[in-house]
């Protein structure tokens, strides 16, 4: 991590090929034009800023001002967003406007907005004249500290979540927490799932920055402001360092997983867009949680530990009401499957996690039962 201008920190993504910088700042969605710039994308460029509504009536004009200051030849579609809209056909809509605006191999996309937006134009870039570039611009919590960072695009399948994809790094990741002024609750409240996950995986200091804020992790007013400076730089920082050791997900990236194998489950069965993206990963935190006291990997303590951090922040806790046959079905396409056996990332302590693969069907639906 390295300071650069006043308020302006930046994070190394260290790939051995194509490495990129996180610039974290408030206000830096105003020099978003001259970031590019920066990274060697020339003045005169074609760039196609994807966003959705609510985005693009707080933010899609500075974006596009600072682009166009900076000589970009830039335009901006509007896509409907929600999990529920994370299909080929929206995907299909970005590759029609892109195919408008004539963009070519030295164009560039630039995903305005959360994780949805973050994943579909990532996987419409990667897809567009087989690769152009992307920059992420993210404007939730959730993107700002995991889905951003790491080149993981893709789309929904009625059979699961992300089936559909490609691993597409962006140029640049550029984050502004003043977007998170006009970030709904909820959708606070769903980005510190993934921000507890960190904790949990392999962060026990904070972890327990967590636990000692626990009154105020529901929404930015009550969140002090050094804890969201530390919760983003620490996030990025962790995310960085796992995606520079594991690229496409071949061994370590997999613990980046944690919570998400059965939070899937429940936004699969339960309907996408019944829940947050968040939200199901911290009921699948819970219940991988209780997958540990199963197995016998970690203490009822530090379940109980992380049960209270995640009652803390709002979010959801208890497994729904669904078909156990159903359940076990709908892990068998999980897309980390290998060999039909189910890879599970459980904790071990706080701040340690392993991925196991021996998980019986009964013990998952024991583990199961104590979360209803």
């Amino acid at each position: 991590m390295s300071a650069t201008a006043a308020a302006i920190r930046t994070i190394e993504v260290a790939l051995s090929a194509n490495p990129y910088p996180v610039v974290i700042g408030r206000g830096a969605l105003s020099s978003l034009g001259q970031k590019i710039l920066d990274r060697g994308i020339k003045a005169g460029t074609k760039v196609l800023i994807v966003t959705n509504p609510v985005v693009h009536q707080h933010y899609g004009a500075q974006a596009l001002g600072s682009l166009q200051a900076a000589g970009f030849e830039a335009e901006l579609l509007v896509i409907e967003a929600g999990e529920e809209q994370k299909t080929p056909a929206t995907v299909a809509q970005i590759h029609d406007a892109a195919f408008a605006q004539k963009l070519e191999r030295g164009s560039l996309i630039v995903a305005l907005g959360g994780g949805v937006v973050g994943d579909m134009a990532g996987f419409a870039a990667a897809s567009w004249l087989r690769g152009i570039a992307v920059v992420q611009v993210p404007t939730t919590l959730l993107a700002m500290v995991d889905a951003s960072i790491g080149g993981k695009t893709g789309v929904n399948h009625p059979g699961g979540k992300n089936l559909i994809g490609a691993f597409h790094q962006p140029k640049l990741v550029l984050i502004d927490p003043a977007t998170l002024a006009t970030l709904p609750e909820r959708e606070f409240r769903a980005g510190m799932a993934e921000v507890i996950k960190y904790g949990v995986i392999g962060d026990p200091d904070l972890f327990a920055e967590l636990e000692a804020a626990a009154g105020g992790l529901r929404s930015m007013a009550t969140l002090p402001a050094s804890l969201l400076e530390s919760i983003l730089e620490r996030s990025a920082a962790a995310k960085a360092k796992v995606v520079a050791a594991d690229e496409r997900e071949g061994g370590l990236r997999a613990i980046l997983n944690y919570g998400h194998t059965l939070g899937h489950v429940v936004e699969a069965l339960c309907g996408y867009g019944t829940y947050l993206h968040g939200e199901a990963v911290g009921i699948g935190m819970v219940a991988a949680g209780e997958l540990s006291l199963e197995l016998g990997l970690w203490s009822a303590d530090d379940q109980r530990r992380q049960r209270a951090v995640i009652e803390a922040a709002g979010l959801p806790m208890r497994w729904p009401e669904l078909d156990p046959q159903a359940v076990l079905r709908c892990l068998q396409g999980d897309k980390k499957v290998r060999d039909g056996r189910v890879r599970f990332v459980l904790p071990t302590s706080l701040g340690t996690v392993e991925i196991r693969s021996d998980v019986q069907p009964e013990q998952v639906l024991a583990a199961l039962s104590r979360c209803a």
